[in-house]
Order: structure tokens, then sequence, then C-alpha cells
């Protein structure tokens, strides 16, 4: 069976990619994912916030008491550039990734500012990254700011990293527009060579014994690819970009439905963190039986097949799937 699969213009040999987690963070692991089968991989994500909390800290430290000494204006302390930051740890693995594997390694960023993007966007370039994953993570808290606004630093953001690097890139976005089929149209012509749906917000938690608000994670489950499977059919041959399905993909079934609606590549990390990297090969080994007892050659061949564009009900994915779910249902109390 014929698995490749191409995704931001990289020849892959299937449509099974970790997604950037605890999974892909360091080498011997991110080896375990290669063995086990995975066609690419995505490292978990450099946050600018880290970086810029980092390094205050330690130019904090370094500058306590130097008021004091007259040798330490003279340069007693060491430059900064000498301490290993967030960014420098997360570079020396980038590298470390790209000596020991032979799949392409996919660098994923989420920033604050738009310096911050392009600087930290150009630094992974030149540390040898295949491509880049934009994990644009905008909560709308802002109750004067509009949705059109909102939208618009998306594409000003995914421009402006446009502009600095030559490498793939790819927009990890969240579900949360008006108008996703538009958004996902004016990202693409915004320089997006890919878009990964969908990001996948954390909430938060309240404690009622400390009366604090928590972090929370909870794992992802199956029931949560259905989202993603609207909305894969739906943009399938209608945006020129490569489509990439996270969130909720845990069984070969999960994979097969998100390959069917139209994604190039299918992205777990729940899933991994709770089977483990032997997942993919199980995974592979179930893609290739499904697609042989149904009599095709290829991914390529079964891709896009029940998309939107494809399905004998195309409203199946839009409004006329509401009542007929609700009937369906209801005969069956």
């Amino acid at each position: 069976m014929n698995l490749a699969t191409r995704y931001l213009g990289l020849d892959l040999a299937n449509p099974i990619v970790p997604s950037a987690s605890p999974m892909t963070r360091e080498v011997e692991s991110l080896e375990r994912l290669e063995e086990a089968g995975a066609a690419a991989v995505v490292l978990p994500s450099l946050f600018e916030e880290q970086i810029e909390h980092e390094t205050m800290a330690i130019n904090a430290a370094l500058n306590f008491g130097a008021e004091i000494s007259a040798e330490s204006t003279e340069g007693y302390f060491p430059e900064m550039d000498n301490y290993n930051t967030g960014a420098g740890d997360y570079l020396g693995k980038l590298r470390a990734a790209k000596d020991v594997l032979s799949i392409p390694v996919i660098a994923s960023l989420n920033g604050t500012t738009h310096g911050g993007w392009t600087l930290y966007a150009r630094v992974l370039e030149e540390a040898g990254a295949d491509a880049l994953e934009l994990n644009i993570y905008i909560v709308a808290a802002d109750a004067d700011q509009t949705g059109a606004e909102v939208e618009a630093e998306y594409l000003r953001l995914v421009e402006a990293v446009r502009a600095a690097v030559h490498i793939p890139l790819a927009v990890k976005i969240g579900p949360f527009f008006s108008s996703m089929g538009n958004m996902a149209t004016q990202l693409t012509e915004a320089g997006a060579d890919g878009l990964v749906l969908f990001n996948r917000f954390y909430q938060p938690d309240i404690d009622l014994e400390l009366l604090s608000v928590e972090p929370n994670l909870v794992l992802s489950t199956s029931d949560e690819m259905r989202l993603v499977l609207r909305w894969m059919a739906i943009l399938y041959g209608r945006v020129g970009a490569s489509l990439a399905a996270t969130t909720g993909v845990h069984t070969v079934e999960d994979v097969v439905k998100l390959i069917l609606a139209g994604a190039d590549v299918t992205m777990l990390a729940s899933a991994l963190l709770r089977y483990g990297p032997e997942l993919i090969t199980s995974l592979l080994d179930g893609l290739s039986g499904w697609l042989d007892e149904r009599g095709y050659e290829s991914v390529n061949q079964a891709r896009g097949s029940l998309s939107q564009l494809s399905s004998p009900d195309p409203k199946a994915f839009e409004r006329a799937n509401y009542m007929r779910t609700l009937v369906e249902y209801s005969s069956k109390v």
C-alpha cells in the first residue's frame, strides 16, 4: 500500500505526524517516534514569553548589587550571550534532532509581539528547521475589540512571518471565527502554506478549596475530532494550502475519516501520551489494511473522496445535518 503524502511541499512516507507535545521534546523520544513510523515531527512551541522572562531574570541576577563595586561596571559580570536561555536550549534540541533524524523536523513558534514572531522565526529557520508552524493562541478577551480586528491581527502575523522566512509555513488556528472558510482563504493568501485544524485552547478551572483559578489540561478524545472533520471536508479543494488535522486523532478510524474528508496529514498528541510511540505502527498497519480491503491503492486515491466537494450529500456538513441528527436520535429513545 502506498501511504505517501505531501505536506507543506514536503514528501512524507505516510500521513501520521506527532504534533507539538512533551512527546516531541527530547531527542530520545523523537528517535522512538521515527522508529515507530512517524513521517515527520513537530517540536513543542518556542514561547516568546518564556525567552523574555528567562533573559530578564538572568540579567537581574547578574546585576544584583553591581552598583556597589567599581569592578563590576568594567566587565566583571559575563555577557548575557554566554547564558543559555530558553531560545538557546530550544535551538540546541532542534539541531540535535536534525542530526539524528532522517524525517522532516517542523519547529513551532508561539509569540506575543510582531518583533518576536519574526525574530524567532528567522532564528528557527537558520537553525535548520524544515518548516515552521505558527501556533497562534489569541483569546479575544477584550470586549472592545471586534472580530474583524482579531482576524486582521492573525493576518498581519502571518504576513510578517512569511516575509521573514523562506521555509514552508503552517498556521495552527482555532475554530472560533465567524466565517471559518473565508478566514482560511485569507490566511492562505497572507502566505500560509498549510493550515493546522484546530488549536486546542486549554480552559482554566476554579479550585473551590483555594478559591483560585488554576490551569487544567485534559487529554483529548476521539469525539473532539468531529469539528475538525467537518471543516476539513468543507475546506478540501477550496483553499490552496496543505491541510493538517489535529485534536481527537486516536484510532485508525479517526485517521481514515480525516483522510477521506481531505487531510494531507493527521497529527497526534494526546493519543501518543496515552499509548506511546508504538501506537503509530498500529495506526499505519490499520490504515494499510483498511485501504487494501476497500480496493484503494494509495492514500492519495482516498483523500477527499468524502469531502463536501465529492460527497453525494454536500449539505450533510452544514445545517441539514443538525435536524437529521436530532430526528434520528429521538427515534431511538
